[in-house]
Formats: structure tokens, C-alpha cells, sequence
């Protein structure tokens, strides 16, 4: 790897680490946080609209949403308070105790530095704590693109760039689907803000009355996290150095996805594909537990 690129990565101080594991610990009872994360960013909402001097236009105000629990910096303020907070529960897991334990650094790259970070049960999905912060860095840079006329197209192809160089396959040698739907839901949101009917049959959150921002209705994760966003059942593209070894580890779940399978399968699985392939998923389904363990 390039010297650049190494010193790039020592700075930046990713205590959370870069990719997750949703392979290992699937059968814990781990409660899900949705009613505190979904008070994470109303509470943020809600303060922005408190304010004396309002944000004055609908990119202010999602840069104002994007400052309060988002962030410059690899770990958004979000995913470093949950994967902190006592009142979100987590699965047990270490940064270096994951499915890409053993693998060589050839195979793993920066995984094999930093470990990988944790993860949380949340609308009874496993997610990551870096889903959060792609849905709100990634998802409002879409949402910036788009208020510059790009077309649809153009947003999701740069989504997809990025995960092939420094959110992916150059750094951590994964190209993460689970990464692009969290970006594309980010983007959801930010124009849920302001627009009705962008969830189906759900207003706006906010809108202007007399020149000032008003809620309309809560956030709720609900809207946006679906198992897709889980790096296990919606499998990332991988190095072939990479891939062959996390096959190998993920057979070893086969006795526990035949005793429970509804912990290792995709409720929905076409459905969700159709909803989300055109944002730049690369299909690797042929690494979900079914697909392995029914060989």
C-alpha cells in the first residue's frame, strides 16, 4: 500500500474501525436500541428548531442535522456516542476478535490493524455502528449533489467510486453493498426533512410556518433500516485474497444456521435487491449463509 495512504489511515484515529462483523455472534439476544437511537436525532432535530436564529434554508438546516450527529472526522458523533452509550446495547465483540480473525494482512489490510467496530441490534436489524455514519456524512453529500442538479445517476456513481478506493476496496480490500444502501437512505432522509411522501405516505419532519422551521412528524429508523443493511445477509464484494477465506469462515456457520435459520437469512431478499441495485451493489449473494450451507 502506498506510504500516503498508510499515513492517511494512522490519522485517522479509527478506534471504531472501518468494516464490521455481522458474521459471528448472530444468536445473542441483544435488545434493540431503535427507541434510543431514534431519540438521538430527534433530540437534534428538535434543538435546531429551538434555536433563536433558525437555520434560513433546507440546505442549512440538514448541514445544521449533519453537524449534530454526523461529523467531519471517520467516526460520526452518532456512532461514537452509541458505541459508547450503556444504553445501547451491543454484541459481544472486540475490535480483533471477528470472522477476519487470523487472516493475513494481504487479505485484510486495514482490518488487520484496527480491528473492526461494533455492532447493534436496531429495528431487529444487526447493523454496524459505520452504517450511521454513512447515512449521515454520505447520505448529505448525496443530498448537496442533488440540490446541484446532478442526476441520479451521477450521485450514486460517486457513492460507488468511493467504495472502490478509500471507503473500500483499495483500504479495507471490501467494496460494502451494506455501505451504499446506508448512503442512499442518508439521502432519503435529508430530503424527508423538507418533502412529503419521499417515506411513502409520510409527510415531510419539518416545514416553514411564518418563516420558521416546524416539526411536522418524528424520525424514525424504521423508515430506513432494513436487513440490507446488514454486511452479513447483504454481502459485501471482496479481494479474492479476502474472499475465499471469509467463505471458508462462514461455512463453519452452517450447524447454526441450520438450527436457526430465520437469524441467518434475508426476509425479502429479491425484493430488496430490486429496490436497491441500480445505487451500485455489486452482487455477491452467493456468500449469504443460504447460499454456502445449502452447497
Amino acid at each position: 500500500m502506498p506510504i500516503a495512504a498508510l499515513i492517511l489511515l494512522l490519522f485517522s484515529s479509527t478506534l471504531f474501525g472501518y468494516e464490521s462483523d455481522q458474521y459471528m455472534n448472530r444468536t445473542q439476544n441483544v435488545r434493540d436500541s431503535i427507541h434510543v437511537m431514534n431519540d438521538q436525532v430527534n433530540n437534534a432535530i428538535d434543538q435546531i428548531i429551538a434555536r433563536k436564529n433558525q437555520p434560513r434554508t433546507d440546505l442549512a438546516f440538514a448541514r445544521a442535522v449533519f453537524n449534530a450527529v454526523g461529523g467531519w472526522y471517520w467516526a460520526d458523533k452518532i456512532e461514537r456516542w452509541a458505541a459508547k452509550s450503556s444504553d445501547v446495547d451491543k454484541y459481544e465483540q472486540t475490535r480483533h476478535k471477528s470472522i477476519y480473525r487470523s487472516m493475513p494482512f494481504w487479505a485484510t489490510r486495514v482490518n488487520f490493524v484496527f480491528g473492526v467496530g461494533r455492532s447493534f441490534r436496531v429495528n431487529d436489524v444487526m447493523v454496524g455502528s459505520d452504517k450511521f455514519g454513512h447515512f449521515f456524512s454520505q447520505g448529505f453529500k448525496y443530498f448537496k449533489r442533488d440540490l446541484r442538479g446532478e442526476s441520479f445517476q451521477q450521485i450514486v456513481d460517486k457513492g460507488a467510486f468511493a467504495e472502490r478506493w478509500i471507503f473500500g476496496l483499495f483500504t479495507t480490500g471490501v467494496y460494502s453493498n451494506a455501505d451504499l444502501v446506508a448512503n442512499y437512505e442518508g439521502w432519503l432522509f435529508y430530503q424527508s426533512l423538507f418533502s412529503d411522501n419521499i417515506i411513502a405516505e409520510k409527510s415531510a419532519i419539518v416545514g416553514k410556518v411564518d418563516g420558521r422551521y416546524v416539526k411536522h412528524r418524528s424520525f424514525t429508523w424504521a423508515d430506513h433500516i432494513n436487513p440490507y443493511w446488514d454486511e452479513a445477509l447483504n454481502p459485501s464484494y471482496n479481494v479474492q485474497a479476502l474472499n475465499k477465506r471469509l467463505r471458508k469462515s462462514i461455512k463453519t456457520f452452517c450447524p447454526e444456521f441450520e438450527r436457526l435459520p430465520s437469524r441467518y437469512t434475508v426476509p425479502q431478499d429479491s425484493e430488496l435487491w430490486a429496490r436497491y441495485y441500480r445505487i451500485g451493489l455489486r452482487d455477491n449473494r452467493a456468500n449469504q449463509f443460504e447460499a454456502i450451507c445449502s452447497r
